[in-house]
């Protein structure tokens, strides 16, 4: 006889995710739904994200990626992409006396070169402020596309084969890994979307091969500490099977 497996409806903190992704989508829809400016929604968002990672830490959660500013986002009209910009430099700025108190790691993945050497200098004072935090690693993908990282980490295995440093054979999945801007990071149990998309938009595609991945439509400035929850108990009643039976 077979017995449906009981399923959970509170948390399981011995089967906590040790990495989660979150893509915080939604930030200007928030803002046209009040009659509020794109900054408004962005504002709020950021709010939301030190929420977020301080809960993250307290449930024993070791990695947190956030996707903040894709490789695509310099689309985006000037004055919102300049914001968005003054955002992370503030963020960045109380990051030390807010989320470092809350023993939080923080670091930046994505290409740096075209961002401000005021942003780039702050990102290296944050990051030197926090590294011997011992609490959750927060990364947050800044000027950061999937695609770019992938094709930057295959220029480095290209001509360290050239050079002779590594042999061809010996590529490997571990190899191409080890040299994404995530090497040395376990790749992402959880990936969170919010505002009701359901796709990764270029976020972590080579990390996310065996991801459960999760879509809601609550709005990244609305997602609370219940919805951080939710979504975690509906990890922890899937079966992940890794490609096997």
């Amino acid at each position: 006889m077979f017995f449906k497996k009981k399923r959970l409806t509170e948390i399981d903190y011995t089967r906590i995710p040790v990495h989660i992704g979150v893509i915080m989508d939604g930030n200007g829809r928030w803002a046209k739904k009040r009659g509020l400016p794109r900054s408004a929604g962005h504002q709020a968002g950021a709010d939301t994200l030190k929420k977020i990672v301080t809960e993250c830490n307290k449930m024993g959660i070791k990695y947190i990626t956030v996707y903040a500013f894709s490789t695509e986002n310099w689309k985006r009209p000037k004055d919102e992409v300049d914001f968005l910009m003054n955002l992370l430099m503030n963020y960045l700025r109380d990051a030390e006396k807010t989320l470092a108190g809350e023993n939080v790691v923080i670091r930046t993945i994505g290409s740096r070169n075209e961002l401000s050497e005021e942003i780039q200098q702050q990102i290296i004072k944050t990051e030197k402020f926090t590294e011997n935090n011992t609490g959750i690693v927060m990364n947050i993908a800044l000027n950061y596309g999937s695609r770019e990282e992938i094709i930057h980490a295959v220029r480095g295995l290209v001509r360290d084969a050239v050079g002779g440093k590594v042999k061809l054979e010996d590529i490997s999945e571990d190899m191409m890994s080890n040299r994404l801007y995530t090497g040395g990071i376990p790749d992402p149990d959880l990936i969170i979307r919010t505002s009701g998309e359901e796709r990764l938009s270029n976020f972590l595609m080579w990390q996310s091969a065996y991801s459960e991945l999760y879509f809601t439509r609550r709005l990244w400035p609305d997602f609370n500490i219940n919805d951080l929850h939710t979504a975690i108990i509906a990890y922890q009643n899937r079966n992940r099977r890794y490609g096997g039976v």
